[in-house]
């Protein structure tokens, strides 16, 4: 096994399937957590201060790897299943608080075990030879960083209680455990390349929720979904109520800082058919195409009607977290915005949508499909258009026009439709030192005065927005450009230490507040590495 865990307090010990992960503590023991949904791994401890002696000489960490933790002395730490941790290896004592015992064959730490020790190994490295065994190819100079995102991806994947027996990618065991609805899309990019049938199954998921309207959850965790305010936890409506709506001048005196009133929905934006082109057109599957049509064109229609309430014909965000962009400037001025990512988003699936009912044999819906994209981007264009850029508006008690400037106005690029000279202008607006430097693409623009390099949707660079814009100005004709933006984000990923959430565009480095071990930037790394990674060498 040649893939290693360099550093446990980054990159903890666990495995596929497994919720328990080792880490070392600040005294230099080993601790070990259980990764739950909203909750703190300080809340779910299963063990602390685990420590290995040889005599009065302790043992450390030597080397850890994908398939075990090895000490000095030869002692190894290996899960023999989803809830087993044992201690395999002679000549050693293991303490932890509240217990110990002696290491001569195999001492079970968790769960239960009857197997000896190197059939433990060689079940564990064999789970992990055949998982990497379907990593995609990538250039040289990106593998260890493709490594890394590919074991992510694997010790990712979970059971979720509410996914009906298949598993699930989480987007990390740092609280984030539970399928989120645009961090499944973003998976299933990355896993169609070696795991195609775990990337349709993580758009079953979700559309196994799906309720009657239409609508798609947020999230599917163990306890449920949430697909409305009355699911979110109170840490969330109290984080919410910190920050939304608290620009000076928002829209009403009063409204700035207070909670996000009555039921509304919650869900993330409509990258469904964008995504199961995308594993088609990789692994083609009718079956699978014919499973999930008809569902995500419910889902496209709740968008165009309840998530319209004005009926201008452009939906809208009703809520902050349904745009993923839970901190963006975009909410300063409230809880309901009209950004042009979502209208962008929904042109693009209608087009996708009448590529799937092409391959079904259903030409008059797709012909229908593709027209619809057309008046979309027309409608698009015409309202929100203003001559220089795309605007957003934030919609509370009166419409105000975002200042802040962000990616989200070049979004449109990913349609493919726009007139020529509006395209053209987006490239250069991208190309201009508002967005372009050695590691774009920054959340809001480097000359904002919004712009901050550590703050979530302030600034830092996603990989999934430099991912849809490198598919944006592929599919309006600027190949050149599209490959320009993903090799410098490849390069800021592999020059960069880790898969987190977001980077400091200024650094290249980790954001402070970013988690680390984030699953869509694993995925689309791969995905761009695959695709784009020959450019990059």
């Amino acid at each position: 096994m040649t893939f290693e865990l360099r550093d446990l307090g980054r990159t903890p010990f666990t495995d596929r399937g497994s919720r328990l992960l080792v880490m070392p503590a600040a005294d230099g023991s080993l601790w070990i957590a259980r990764a739950e949904y909203e909750t703190r791994l300080a809340d779910t401890t299963v063990l602390t201060g685990l420590r290995l002696f040889s005599g009065a000489v302790e043992l450390p960490v030597r080397r850890a790897h994908a398939d075990r933790l090895t000490f000095e002395g030869g002692v190894e730490l290996v899960f023999a299943d989803a809830e087993t941790l044992v201690l395999t290896g002679s000549g050693a004592r293991a303490v932890w608080d509240g217990g110990g015992g002696a290491v001569e064959g195999t001492l079970v730490l968790t769960g239960a075990s009857t197997l000896d020790g190197p059939t433990l190994l060689e079940r564990a490295a064999s789970r992990w030879r055949e998982w990497f065994g379907r990593m995609p190819a990538v250039p040289d100079d990106l593998r260890e960083r493709a490594e890394q995102a590919w074991w992510t991806l694997g010790v990712n994947l979970l059971p979720i209680a509410q996914a009906r027996g298949r598993l699930g990618v989480v987007p990390s065991k740092f609280g984030y455990v539970g399928v989120w609805n645009w961090d499944a899309c973003f998976h299933a990019v990355g896993l169609r390349h070696g795991a195609p049938e775990l990337a349709r199954d993580q758009i079953r998921i979700l559309l196994g929720h799906q309720r009657p309207d239409g609508l798609v959850p947020d999230v599917v965790h163990d306890l449920g979904v949430l697909a409305e305010t009355t699911d979110l936890p109170r840490s969330d409506h109290a984080r919410l109520a910190q920050h939304v709506g608290t620009a000076v001048g928002g829209p009403d005196p009063g409204e700035a800082g207070q909670p996000i009133g009555g039921v509304v929905p919650v869900t993330k934006p409509p990258l469904l058919a964008w995504a199961v082109w995308k594993i088609h057109e990789v692994a083609p599957d009718p079956g699978f195409l014919a499973e999930v049509y008809e569902p995500i064109a419910r889902s496209h229609e709740w968008w165009l009607t309840v998530s319209d309430p004005d009926g201008d014909g452009l939906a809208e965000y009703l809520h902050p977290y349904s745009s993923g962009l839970d901190d963006s400037p975009i909410w300063d001025h409230g809880p309901r915005a009209e950004p042009p990512d979502l209208n962008s988003y929904l042109a693009l699936q209608a087009d996708r949508l009448g590529d799937i009912a092409e391959a079904l044999g259903r030409t008059a819906e797709a012909a229908g499909w593709r027209e619809r994209a057309a008046g979309h981007v027309e409608l698009l264009v015409a309202r929100r258009w203003n001559g220089e850029r795309f605007t957003t508006l934030a919609k509370t008690s009166r419409e105000v026009e975002v200042a802040c400037r962000t990616p989200l106005e070049l979004m449109p690029l990913f349609t493919g439709r726009l007139p020529e000279a509006i395209a053209e202008r987006l490239l250069a607006d991208l190309l201009s030192p508002s967005f372009w430097a050695e590691r774009p693409v920054p959340t809001v623009a480097f000359d904002d005065p919004d712009f901050d390099p550590d703050a979530m949707w302030r600034g830092p660079v996603w990989l999934n927005v430099n991912h849809l814009l490198v598919e944006g100005l592929r599919r309006s004709g600027f190949a050149e450009a599209a490959d320009e933006l993903a090799v410098r984000t490849l390069r800021m990923v592999n020059d960069g230490g880790g898969l987190y959430e977001y980077w400091n565009p200024l650094t290249g480095g980790r954001a402070c507040r970013a988690t680390q071990g984030f699953g869509w930037s694993s995925a689309l790394f791969l995905d761009l590495a695959t695709t784009h990674g020959t450019s990059a060498t």
